[in-house]
């Protein structure tokens, strides 16, 4: 729809005389318009008005699991997106099954002064927003461009129809990050919820929102080489039907118990990296945590305390940070989607699969508490048995559920 030309200037003048958000000082702009518009150019912009009077404040942060799913619950709740049978917004339990929900993998590296050891407890290696996206049901208005230029248009324009934009920055480019602690290539999506002054506020899931100059963004957004300057954001609040939905959960569910069995290909991933990803990984993993000879096993890889305690550390670290893991490996949520996936039409069969992942939650919590990166390195092997008879705990009920997840799902099939 048309809006004013001046509007942005407007609406800074507002936030700078109030004190109110971008978002908030829009909504009073707009609504400041001619009740009984006197041409076409005012018709369209009174109906913006009484579009934007609906739209939600933007929210905040509020017990986030996992940073994506909820940064997206956060953007559809402020385009107005809802359940299609509860009327509120759509969870982040639920967008999060709908990017996949949960999976394993499991990779170390050593490098010449340090082995380092990455673990993902979400869906991987599919692409959990695309797949989020597509899955949600709502309209999205996504773009990815070369041009610094065109990017910045099209930020504009999404801020200008009072939505919360999405864009992917490279982490280490921005002002806030100390560089030489992050990979180079490690990418965050962030929300730019709106300007304040010369600078625009961006939500990064920290709770409150931090300012960030157009330049320094645009610079952080163009050092990403394969999604450069990719934006996204909700146009309108159309949602899934819940049929649509429906369908939706089942997929992912069904890509899910896939990818933990072993029983279908992973998306990108060499064959032989196979033995890293879903319960194989788990087992893999157990296996060389026991390992006290092999140049493989953990025993000799982190036979140097100081790569011992880091390498714990960030095992740590990736599975209570909210980015690839989360508290009880994400298997909680995955509990609280299947309760909401029941819901949906044709669907109730779910719920009996719920305990099963609340139970996994609780020993992916027992694994996290027994990690000690402050273990004596001579106690290391004995460190490691004791978490490789909790994983394979893990591996074991991991297998069970999903084998059963996925019985119910073919049956709901015929």
């Amino acid at each position: 729809m048309a809006q004013p030309k001046n509007l942005k200037k407007l609406t800074r003048d507002r936030m700078a005389r109030t004190g109110e958000s971008y978002t908030t000082a829009r909504k009073h702009i707009l609504a400041a318009k001619p009740e009984r518009p006197a041409n076409a150019l005012e018709a369209a912009e009174a109906a913006a008005a009484a579009e934007e009077a609906e739209l939600p404040e933007y929210p905040a942060p509020e017990n986030v699991i996992q940073y994506d799913a909820a940064l997206w619950h956060r953007v559809l709740t402020q385009a107005g997106v809802t359940h299609p049978i509860t009327g509120e917004p759509i969870s982040e339990a639920m967008l999060a099954g709908l990017a996949g929900g949960i999976g394993f993998m499991i990779f170390t590296f050593e490098y010449d002064s340090v082995t380092t050891a990455t673990i993902v407890t979400r869906a991987h290696p599919e692409p959990y927003t695309a797949n989020l996206l597509t899955r949600c049901g709502a309209k999205v208005n996504e773009r990815t461009t070369g041009s610094a230029r065109l990017a910045a248009e099209y930020l504009d324009a999404g801020l200008d129809a009072g939505r919360a934009v999405v864009v992917r920055a490279s982490v280490a480019a921005l002002p806030w990050v100390d560089a030489e602690a992050i990979e180079e290539s490690d990418a965050i999506d962030l929300v730019v919820v709106g300007e304040h002054g010369d600078d625009l506020l961006i939500d990064d899931g920290s709770g409150s929102l931090t300012p960030i100059s157009p330049s320094d963004l645009a610079f952080a957004r163009a050092q990403r080489k394969r999604d450069k300057h990719w934006q996204a954001w909700i146009p309108t609040s159309t949602g899934p039907s819940a049929s649509a939905l429906a369908k939706a959960a089942r997929e992912a569910i069904d890509q899910m118990t896939s990818r933990m069995l072993g029983t279908s290909e992973l998306e990108g991933i060499p064959t032989h990296f196979a033995k890293n990803f879903g319960i194989a990984g788990m087992n893999n993993w157990a296996e060389r945590l026991r390992d006290t000879t092999t140049r493989k096993g953990w025993t000799r890889i982190f036979e140097d305390p100081t790569r011992l305690e880091s390498g714990l550390n960030q095992i740590l670290g990736f599975l209570t940070d909210t980015r690839f893991g989360g508290i009880g490996a994400l298997r909680g949520q995955y509990a609280d989607f299947l309760t909401e996936a029941a819901t949906l039409p044709g669907l109730r069969a779910l719920e009996t699969h719920v305990a099963d992942y609340s139970h996994l939650a609780q020993d992916w919590i027992v694994f996290t508490d027994l990690i000690d990166p402050e273990i004596d390195v001579e106690e290391r092997s004995a460190h490691f048995a004791t978490l490789a008879d909790q994983l394979e705990i893990i591996a074991q009920g991991e297998h069970a559920a999903a084998t059963a997840l996925s019985a119910t799902l073919e049956q709901l099939g015929k």
